[in-house]
This record gives C-alpha cells, structure tokens and sequence, in this order.
C-alpha cells in the first residue's frame, strides 16, 4: 500500500496551506517558509509511510519503524526539549514562518503526537499481524500456555532475576532516578498492614527485549524450506508476571510501564571548559539527568500512579502521552536481525574496481590517484578502497604524514586501526576528533583517549565551532619532491553508515587541493587567519558568501539568456538567507531543482515566487546522505561536494568543507548518472507541494518505474540471491 501523507493538522498549517496574496510578498515574508521542526516531523510520516508500504519487504518494513521510533525520541531529547528551554527562559525571537516558541511548542506537541499514534496504529495493525501470518509471533504473557509460562518463570530466575533492582519509594528512600530513555514498571505492592506501597523497577536494557519462546505445543511448524515459526514474548511482561519473587511477603497489586524521554542536547560552555575531553564527558553523563520532556505510560495506569510520576519526575501533564502497545518502538529493530531473506531486501555486495582491487599484484593506490581523480559513491561503491588507502599510506615507507578529521567514526574501527599503525611506524599522525558529534560522544571520547595514550596528536576542535568536514591528508615524498594525497567526503569515516548511508567520496593529489587542505589543517589545529583558499569551500569562512555568489552567477547567466539551472541534493534546507536568494533565483527564470531529504523551510511552486523550484525527497532503502551543489555556469558546469546542509549552524557554526569536482567524466557521472537518477525516481520520491505537505510519486501510463537507489545499485553492485 503506497499512502499519501496528510497536510500537518494544525492552525499554523492551514494558514501555509491557503494559497498566496494577489500581490508577491517579500522574500523575507514569513508567509514563505515553512517551520522546520513540523517539517522535519513531516520527514518522519515519510520515513513511515516506508513501513506502511505493502510493496516493502516486511522485516524492512519492521526497520523503518523502528527508525521512526528512534527519530522521535531524538525529536523529543533535542527539538522539543530545545523549545520548552526557549519557553522557559522567556525566549520571544521569532522563527522565520512567525512564530515564537510558545506556539512552536503547541503545533509541534500535536503533531509529533499524531506521528506516534499513526506509528502504533501500524504496529498495531499492520505490521504485527503481517508478522503473525509470516510466523514471527509476538505474543501477550497472559496468552501463553502453562508449558511457556513455566520456561519463562526458569528464564526469569536464572536470567532476569539477578540483575533486577527494585526501587521503593517511602519518607526514608526518595523518589529513584529514572534514566533517559529507560524502560520501568510502576508497582503497587500491599504490606501484611494492608498499606499499599509505590515501587519503581527498571528494566535492564542489557537483556534482548523480545523474548524467543517456544510455541506453546512445543512443536515448530515451517514456515518455508528453510525456516520455522519463531515466537517471542515482552520482556517486561515476563517481569511484571513474575514480581512476587521481587517482593516475598508483599502482594503485588498492580504494575505497569513507563517510560521517560529527557533533555540529551549537551550544552558545552567552552569558553569556561579547561579541558574539553572532560566537560564532554561529565556532559554525557549529565544527559541521563536532563529534565523530563516527555513521559509515555501505558494506557491502562490508573491516575493515581500517573499523579506520582507526574509530581515526581516533575513533568508537564502536557508531556505525558498515553499509548497501548510496546513504548519505545526502536526495540522493534531486534526483529531485523530475524535471518529470513524472502522477508528483507535483496543483499547486494557493493564494487570494488578492478584498479581499486587490493588483491590485484600491481596494485597501487598512490599510483592511481596520480593518474586522474577517483569518484566512490557508497554504498554502491565499496567502502574499502578508503580503508585501503589508510593502510598504505601507514605501511608506505615514503609517506611521512597522515592528518585526518574524524566526526563518527564508530566502534572496532579499522580506519583507527590504520592511523594506530601509522603512528607505531613513525609517522606523523594528527587526528582532529569531534567530541561534540550529538549521541556518538562516547566512542569519539574513547577513540580519542586510544589514539593520544599512543603518541598520536590528537585535537578537539576549535572554540565554539563543531568540525563536521570530513578530510583526510597523506603527505608522501616521492624522490626530491613532496606530492600532498587527498580523500575527501560527503559522509563519515565509517565503515557500518557507509553501507547504509549513500554518500560520495573523492580521491585526488591536484596540487591546489592539496595545499588547501594543507591550510585547513592548520587552521584546525594551530593558528591561522587564513580567509581565502584556492578551491575549497570552507565555513564558517567563506561558504556563505561563495554559495550565494555561485546562485547569483546562474541568475545572471539566465538574464543573458544562456539558461540559468540549479541542482542541490542536501540533507536539509532551513537557511533564510539561501532560500531567500533561491526565491530571487526562481523570479529571475533559473531553474532550480532541490533534492532534500529531510527538513525544508522553502516553499515550491508558488506563483511569483517559486514557481520554478522543485522539492523532492527521496526515502528508500539507504539513508540519503550525499551532498551535490550543481550550477549549469553557462554550459561550463560547476559542481561541488562536501559535508554542508543549508543550515545556520552548518554554514556560520560548524567547520564544513566543500570541494569541487573538476575532472569532466566525473563531472558528467554525477550529472548524467547520480543526479539524472535521483530526479527521475518515481517510486520512492515524494514531491513537495506549496503547502509543505508531500505527494508520493507514481509512474505515469507507459512511462517505467524508476527507483533510484535501485537502479543505483543494478549500475554499481551486483544483488546476490
């Protein structure tokens, strides 16, 4: 089933929706953009609509789920926690569509509200039926059978029972701490007294939620030629069955979940901060601590248990949300690794080149670059020519320095392998570590604690800028000169995202790149003023001015009549300015064709204004994570790669990079390959309308389905059966 997403059911929406004044408004009308948080929220019903799709393969359709379910808590912890914030310390300032944080609050509440309940009516209906029938049954305790029943109590008693910790509440033992995003039960117990008494019990989260049982005959029927019927019960139902263990003496009157959602956004001072590395960590442990923003219970709690989590957790009632059903669905995620194939999309193993091939006996990664600039688009390219690239650099006796930045990186690192090992070699090894990468500070914190223990010089940034450009630089002497190798990036120097995210990659040793990346670095990480550079793009320095200089070129060249045309495909697109100078663009006659994944501010399509932009989102089996800004220049077309999404934050508060592709086959790759692809998608894209909300596209009568990532896939990798 292919579902068509509804416009956002609130009055600020209405208002967007109602077609435009007569006369054009000014570009900095707030009639004209839309409110990033209900856009990102809408970017969500998109992610679900994924699991509401019929035409999915049902475990992916689990995965997308999941993932709205982990997208909404981060909702909640950072976005909304961000407005309550604002509302509490008297904030007024306006957003650019007009609104203040007060009401930002009221609309986004409602409708992130919506989004959950849409997301449990699809488990609820949809997905766990689907599941029943594929023989994946998720059971209720109270369903099973005495055979089960028994299992699970020896289960209970031998797995679950040692590591539970009951928290009683009375004037000698206060209210317990309820961790981010912990699961709990809220329990009644009644003394031989007859009093009844509160008690507060975790669930461990170091325990698989779901379960696996046995059915209930003890037989397993197949459910094809190579699997049997799997079958799985809540864990906290299995706990809450079993209390009495917990409370010998007591009789346990009622119980039932909850479960807590706190402010997780760091708020690093830095300018008072001596050492950097330990603010970032006390702030991590200080996230378990934020203050209540959202707290789930089930729909069955009767109000007096819900007043002593109220007035306890002291939480907003407009915050507490009642659900039937499993709280916190990014659980659901454990099912995905349920080994059913006919359930799960086709695997693919992503290329490797033949010249990039490590195996070959000639193989030399120095030496390929030195021919020409290599382009990798991942997941469809392999991710290991990187790896490979780090390798030689750290085994080549003629390279002398690796410089490296490093915003995600993730755990059992082969690219820290690479550098580890190109420090015990005796080169100089510089890695700049982003500590303040949202939610991914405590690997970075324990990477970089690896990497200096061992002598490599490691740096955390600068002041109150975050570094998300991702770079690296090998410099190599090759006889009586010096040659500086570069890779840079539009994603993380992560091996498991690379398989998941698309992203794009260049390889390059052109000269002029080479000393830009040179000053970047030392601007990174010593002293440097530096304001100009040869051809990088970098923020907070000159991106501003260069991408609005780069629209203005198009707009110039349309009123020359040499046809002005812009492509973007970015992760987000909430900068007034740009999209003011995208509207100027769009009155001028360019044409400017936007691939944006998640939040949009700019609206399309409307008479005067934007009538010749288009906004797509695509959301498909990978994350969408590249980043292109195209210019047609006239003919002599200008492309630029990197990791900025058009954001404030993006372009005046973080380090970004973006950098040029110069090279006219892989200027005609992306082109004719990557972005001709992206805009052709009529499968998994959905196309912006004037009033923020989205309308799926479908193949027109004669005209072939186009799902870009699959074609990406059938050009690039090879499906195995």
């Amino acid at each position: 089933m292919q579902s068509r997403e509804r416009p956002a059911r609130t009055a600020r929406a209405k208002r967007q929706a109602s077609p435009p004044p007569a006369s054009v408004p000014a570009r900095d009308d707030p009639s004209l953009f839309l409110n990033r948080e209900l856009s990102l929220l809408a970017f969500q019903r998109r992610v679900l609509e994924e699991a509401l799709d019929e035409s999915t393969p049902l475990l992916e359709r689990v995965k997308f789920l999941a993932i709205v379910g982990s997208n909404m808590d981060e909702f909640f912890m950072v976005r909304v926690a961000g407005l309550k914030q604002q509302v509490a310390a008297g904030v007024l300032e306006l957003s650019p569509d007009g609104l203040n944080p007060a009401e930002q609050l009221v609309v986004v509440r409602r409708e992130a509200a919506a989004v959950l309940a849409e997301a449990h009516l699809c488990w609820r209906e949809m997905l766990r039926p689907a599941l029943t029938e594929a023989g994946i049954l998720i059971h209720d305790y109270k369903g099973l059978g005495k055979r089960q029943k028994t299992n699970l109590r020896r289960y209970f008693d031998q797995v679950v029972f040692p590591v539970l910790t009951p928290l009683a509440l009375d004037p000698g033992r206060p209210f317990p701490h309820v961790s981010n995003l912990s699961l709990n039960l809220a329990i009644l117990v009644k003394g031989a007294d007859g009093e009844q008494r509160f008690a507060r019990l975790k669930v461990p989260d170091t325990l698989p939620r779901l379960v696996p049982i046995k059915p209930a005959s003890g037989k397993v029927r197949r459910d094809d030629a190579a699997h049997k019927e799997q079958h799985f019960v809540w864990l906290e139902q299995v706990i809450a069955a079993n209390l009495g263990a917990l409370f010998p003496g007591m009789k346990v009157v009622e119980t039932h979940p909850f479960r807590v959602i706190r402010n997780a956004d760091l708020d690093i001072q830095e300018l008072d901060a001596g050492d950097l590395l330990e603010t970032i960590e006390e702030g991590v442990r200080r996230r378990r601590f934020g203050t209540v923003v959202r707290l789930t219970v089930s729909s069955s709690m009767p109000k007096t248990l819900r007043e002593i989590l109220i007035d306890n957790l002291e939480v907003d009632r407009r915050d507490v949300a009642r659900v039937e059903g499993p709280m916190g669905l990014s659980a659901l995620m454990g099912l995905t690794s349920i080994p059913r194939r006919a359930l799960k999309d086709k695997p693919f193993v992503p290329v490797v080149s033949a010249m990039l091939d490590r195996r070959s006996p000639d193989f030399d990664i120095f030496s390929i670059i030195r021919d020409g600039d290599v382009l990798l688009h991942h997941p469809f390219d392999s991710f290991e020519p990187v790896v490979d690239f780090l390798f030689a650099a750290a085994r080549d006796p003629d390279v002398l320095a690796i410089k490296m930045t490093l915003y995600r990186v993730g755990r059992n690192s082969p690219v820290v392998q690479a550098l580890l090992e190109a420090n015990e070699r005796h080169k100089q090894v510089a890695v700049l570590v982003e500590l303040k990468a949202r939610f991914d500070e405590e690997p970075n914190i324990e990477w970089a604690k690896a990497l200096e223990s061992r002598g490599v010089h490691v740096v955390y940034g600068l002041l109150g800028l975050k570094t998300h450009s991702k770079t690296t630089l090998v410099v190599r002497r090759e006889g009586k000169t010096i040659r500086r190798y570069c890779h840079l990036a539009t994603g993380n120097y992560n091996v498991l995202t690379a398989q998941l995210y698309t992203d794009l990659g260049l390889f390059t040793c052109e000269e002029a790149v080479g000393a830009d990346v040179t000053d970047l670095f030392n601007y990174l990480t010593g002293y440097s003023a530096k304001t100009a550079y040869r051809k990088l793009v970098v923020a907070p320095i000159n991106m501003r001015e260069r991408l609005e200089s780069l629209i203005a070129r198009e707009i110039e060249h349309q009123r020359r009549k040499r046809g002005g045309r812009i492509i973007f495909k970015i992760n987000a697109l909430v900068d007034p300015p740009i999209i003011r100078k995208l509207y100027e663009a769009s009155q001028a006659g360019v044409k400017v064709d936007l691939l944006v994944r998640g939040m949009c501010s700019l609206r399309p399509g409307l008479a005067g204004i934007s009538e010749n932009i288009t906004v797509t989102s695509i959301v498909g089996r990978f994350l969408e994570h590249s980043r292109i800004y195209w210019f047609a220049n006239g003919g002599e077309e200008e492309v630029y790669l990197g990791s900025a999404d058009l954001m404030p934050r993006n372009i005046n508060r973080r380090v970004e990079v973006l950098f040029p592709v110069e090279s006219e086959p892989l200027v005609r790759h992306i082109r004719d390959v990557i972005l001709a692809t992206y805009l052709a998608d009529n499968v998994k894209a959905r196309r912006m309308r004037p009033d923020g909300t989205y309308l799926r596209r479908q193949p027109k009568a004669r005209e072939a389905a186009v799902d870009a990532q699959a074609r990406l896939i059938a050009v690039r990798g090879s499906e195995t059966t």
